[in-house]
């Protein structure tokens, strides 16, 4: 039995910057609104035709392997995290072996939102914990900006999201005092239209009803969220979450070097730090950068927490996230 570690990050975020009163411009808010609501000051949209999902996950995921001393050659498996993918089959993994000139190694891709790149680790991880695979690659990417109603019907949702990148190469670790000690995986389903995307799908409305009816106000292929319903159960899952990961590993939150949450709003960020009784230095937030970025969130803000020097030889790392589906995760790493 192995331990996987960590071996290398990097992100990706496109050049283009979006400012509330840039979104102010086409949408009925303004900054003090957004802020007040969600802490997010811009965010990142995509320049169409020049980055995608594949190739902002292909652009991290070369940093990321560069920083990790592994070959290319060396990958073993690619776990690709988002719910935006280039087409809609088939994933972006396989886009990603191919574009990365990767051998015909196995590709996945976890479709878990928010805490999608969370379940990507935990997947890799129990692959090197077997033996099964060496190094294997993890991204989480997410283009939201072109799939958004950028008008005032869809402030609520539209003002949160941004796009971007994040990896992450796993490696096999046989210290097992460090690396990634454990992760832990939770759904609820009953939930799941309280935070969804409806159409196209095909159990609900798939393209030739869309196209059929032609309805100028059908919201179904527009994301909804229950912004109350989801907060209040955010708070409360990520507690949870993040309790169990300690106990499992015999930690107390004094424990804990640094929180990287998943950055879907900075109230609840800023909740369960008060929560935990964690100083600013023991917690990354970048939301107010780069707004929601579902999968990538966490990838970004881990990249960038490392890059700044906040992430240390020997720290205690505790990655967790909450979000549709209802899914929420959590994972303990020692650095």
């Amino acid at each position: 039995m192995y331990h996987s570690k960590i071996a290398g990050l990097g992100y990706y975020v496109p050049s283009n910057v979006v400012t509330n009163d840039d979104l102010s411009k086409l949408i009925d808010t303004n900054d003090e609104w957004i802020q007040e609501r969600t802490g997010i000051q811009e965010r990142r949209h995509i320049i169409r035709g020049e980055d995608t999902t594949t190739s902002m996950g292909v652009k991290a995921a070369k940093i990321a392997i560069e920083r990790s001393g592994v070959a290319k050659e060396d990958i073993d498996f690619v776990v690709f995290a988002t719910l935006s993918p280039d087409y809609y089959f088939p994933g972006p993994g396989v886009l990603v072996q191919r574009d990365l000139g990767l051998r015909t190694v196995g590709a996945l891709d976890v479709r878990n939102q928010c805490s999608g790149f969370v379940y990507a680790i935990s997947v890799a991880d129990q692959y090197i914990k077997t033996g099964m695979y060496k190094n294997i690659l993890v991204i989480g990417s997410e283009v939201h900006s072109t799939g958004l109603d950028m008008t005032t019907r869809g402030r609520g949702v539209s003002v949160i999201f941004g796009d971007g990148a994040g990896a992450a190469v796993l490696s096999r670790e046989e210290d097992l005092t460090k690396g990634i000690l454990s992760t832990h995986l939770h759904s609820e389903g009953q939930h799941a239209e309280e935070l969804a995307l409806q159409a196209p799908g095909m159990g609900a409305r798939w393209v030739t009803d869309i196209l059929a009816d032609n309805d100028p106000n059908d919201e179904s292929y527009y994301p909804y969220m229950n912004g109350q319903f989801v907060f209040k159960n955010a708070v409360v899952r990520f507690a949870e979450v993040i309790n169990e990961g300690l106990e499992a590993n015999g930690l107390q939150v004094s424990d804990i070097d640094m929180l990287i949450p998943h950055q879907a709003n900075l109230r609840i960020s800023q909740f369960i730090q008060n929560k935990f009784k964690l100083s600013d230095d023991q917690v990354h937030n970048n939301i107010q950068k780069y707004g929601n970025t579902t999968a990538a969130s966490i990838p970004i803000a881990l990249t960038e927490a490392w890059e700044q020097g906040k992430i240390k030889s020997g720290d205690t790392v505790v990655l967790a996230a909450f979000g549709s589906g209802f899914t929420w995760a959590s994972a303990i790493i020692k650095w």
